[in-house]
C-alpha cells in the first residue's frame, strides 16, 4: 500500500481543481443608442389575427473578419429598406447609408466582402406579364457591393417555376442564408400563389441562387410549394443543398424537412401543434417572424432549434390528411420555450413526436426550457462554438390567451437567456434582463461573442400599441464567463 504524507495532500488538491471542468456562465453588455438611425424607424408591427405587438426584424450580419456589420431596417413610411455600415468594436456608424427603394419589408442579410445580400420583396409594375394583382409585392435578393447594385433576382412572381403556379410575399417572413462551400444563397420564405393549383393559399418557398445572381433550380433542394399556410421558417445553411429546413403548418405539426422541402409524413417530426384557422402559436414568432431558430454548431453539422409550444395532449386523426397526420389540443394556455437537437440537418436526436392516434401525450419528446405558468415568445437561438448555445425568449408571467393558436398577451415580464449545451442540456439559471430585446439576427462573432440589434424603448406586451417612431438603433452581446 502507498501511503500518502499531508505534505502531499496540498498538491493533490490543485491538481484535482486543475482538472475539474470550468462551467461557463453568461455576461451581457449593452451598447443603448449606439447607432443613431439616418431615416425614421416603426419598432413593431402587429400580429397577425391579434393585432398584438411583435418587434419589427432588423435583418443584422457581420462580415467574416468580424470588423463590419450591416443592419437592415424598414423605413417608417413603409417603403424603403436602409443598411447602415457598423464598426462592430465601437458599434458605430462606418460608412454611408445605402436605400434599396421600393422594398416593403427586409427579410433576410447575409454580409460579404465589401457588401451585403438581403431578401426583401418589391411589388413588380402591372405592365410587367404576369405580375401579381394589386401590387403585391414579391420576393427578391438584392447583391451589393461598395454601396452599389451589383444584381436583383426574384425568387418567386412571373417566370419563376410557372408550372407550379406564380407566388408573391404579401408579408416578408422568411430567411436568407449563405454558404461559402456550394456559393450559394438559400432563401426559405412564406407564399401566396396567384396563379396553378394553391391559387389564393399560402405556403412556402425554398429557392437558390448562386454568386452572379443567376436562380438555380436544384432536384431535392429548390421548392416551390412545400408547408401549407406555413406560420413558421428555420433556415440555415449547409455545405451543400438542400441546407437545413424546418416550418410550422396548418394541420398540426413542425416538421424538419430538409429532405422533404414539405410537410410529408416521411420527413421527421418535430413536435405536435394545435391548429386553429391557419394558426399554431407562432412557434417561430409570427409576423416579422422565423429568423434566428435555427443555428449550425461551429465546425460541426449539428444544429440547434428553438420554438415556443403549448405542447400536445389527446392525439386524432387528420382524416382530411389521412394516415401519419394528427391534430391534438393543447396542454397549456400559454406558450413554453422548448428546443430540439440536431445530429445533422435530416435527422433528429432522440424520438420525434408520436403520430399514434389516440395518445394522451403528445409531447414526451420536447425538451423544454421555459417553466410552465407563463407564456413565451419570440424565441430565438444562436452558438457560441461548438459545445455552447444560447436560447432566448421573451415572458409573460401572467398571460390572457383569448386566441387558441395565437398569441397572447399580458405585462411584459422579462427576455430570458439561457445557457445550453450540445446535448441540450441547461447550463445553470436563465439571465434576465427588463430592458433588452432580441429584435434582429444573432450573429456569432469571431471571438465567440453573440451580438443583436434591438431599440431601447419601453416593451408592452398587454395589447396592440402602435411602436412610433426610432430614431436610434441599441445592440446587446452575450459572452461566456
Amino acid at each position: 500500500m502507498v501511503r500518502l504524507s499531508l505534505l502531499s495532500l496540498p498538491f493533490l488538491y490543485s491538481i484535482t481543481a486543475l482538472a475539474a471542468p470550468s462551467v461557463p456562465s453568461l455576461k451581457l453588455k449593452k451598447y443603448v443608442d449606439a447607432l443613431p438611425l439616418e431615416f425614421n424607424f416603426n419598432p413593431v408591427i402587429s400580429a397577425y389575427w391579434t393585432g398584438l405587438p411583435h418587434h419589427r426584424r432588423t435583418p443584422f450580419a457581420v462580415s467574416a473578419d468580424g470588423k463590419t456589420g450591416f443592419l437592415a431596417y424598414l423605413d417608417a413610411s413603409g417603403t424603403d429598406v436602409h443598411l447602415q455600415h457598423i464598426d462592430m468594436r465601437t458599434m458605430k456608424e462606418k460608412g454611408r447609408t445605402v436605400t434599396i427603394p421600393n422594398v416593403k419589408e427586409a427579410g433576410g442579410l447575409v454580409a460579404q466582402s465589401h457588401g451585403f445580400a438581403l431578401l426583401g420583396n418589391e411589388a413588380i409594375p402591372s405592365s410587367v406579364a404576369n405580375a401579381p394583382p394589386g401590387g403585391t409585392p414579391v420576393p427578391a435578393i438584392y447583391r451589393y457591393q461598395n454601396g452599389k447594385q451589383q444584381w436583383k433576382t426574384f425568387v418567386a412572381g412571373p417566370g419563376v417555376h410557372a408550372d407550379d403556379g406564380l407566388s408573391m410575399a404579401p408579408d416578408m417572413n422568411g430567411d436568407l442564408v449563405y454558404s461559402e462551400k456550394s456559393g450559394l444563397y438559400g432563401a426559405y420564405f412564406v407564399v401566396t400563389d396567384y396563379t396553378g393549383f394553391a391559387e389564393g393559399h399560402f405556403g412556402d418557398s425554398i429557392q437558390y441562387v448562386d454568386d452572379s445572381g443567376k436562380l438555380k433550380t436544384i432536384e431535392g433542394a429548390s421548392s416551390a410549394w412545400g408547408c401549407s399556410h406555413n406560420t413558421g421558417i428555420a433556415f440555415e445553411a449547409a455545405d451543400e443543398p438542400p441546407y437545413a429546413s424546418i416550418c410550422a403548418e396548418d394541420q398540426g405539426a413542425i416538421w424538419l424537412n430538409s429532405k422533404t422541402l414539405g410537410m410529408s409524413n416521411t420527413g421527421v417530426k418535430i413536435s405536435n401543434e394545435n391548429t386553429t384557422n391557419g394558426g399554431s402559436g407562432e412557434p417561430m414568432g409570427g409576423m416579422s417572424g422565423s429568423y434566428s431558430a435555427l443555428a449550425r454548431f461551429t465546425n460541426s453539422d449539428s444544429y440547434i432549434f428553438a420554438w415556443v409550444s403549448r405542447g400536445a395532449v389527446d392525439l386524432s386523426g387528420n382524416d382530411w390528411m389521412g394516415e401519419g397526420y394528427t391534430h391534438s389540443l393543447p396542454r397549456t394556455e400559454g406558450r413554453r420555450t422548448a428546443i430540439a437537437i440536431l445530429s445533422d440537418k435530416y435527422t433528429k436526436v432522440g424520438p420525434q413526436a408520436t403520430s399514434q392516434v389516440g395518445a394522451a401525450n403528445g409531447d414526451s419528446q420536447v425538451n423544454w426550457v421555459a417553466p410552465t405558468g407563463g407564456d413565451s415568445n419570440n424565441a430565438h437561438v444562436a452558438v457560441f462554438d461548438d459545445t455552447y448555445a444560447l436560447v432566448t425568449w421573451e415572458e409573460i408571467a401572467n398571460p390572457s390567451c383569448d386566441f387558441v393558436a395565437m398569441g397572447c398577451s399580458g405585462a411584459f415580464s422579462g427576455t430570458y437567456f439561457q445557457l445550453v449545451n450540445k446535448a441540450g442540456k441547461m447550463i445553470g439559471k436563465p439571465l434576465k434582463s427588463m430592458d433588452t430585446y432580441v429584435a434582429g439576427d444573432m450573429v456569432t462573432m469571431p471571438d465567440g461573442r453573440i451580438c443583436w440589434p434591438y431599440v431601447n424603448m419601453a416593451w408592452k406586451l398587454d395589447g396592440p400599441v402602435d411602436g412610433g417612431s426610432a430614431k436610434k438603433m441599441s445592440f446587446a452581446c452575450m459572452s461566456l464567463a
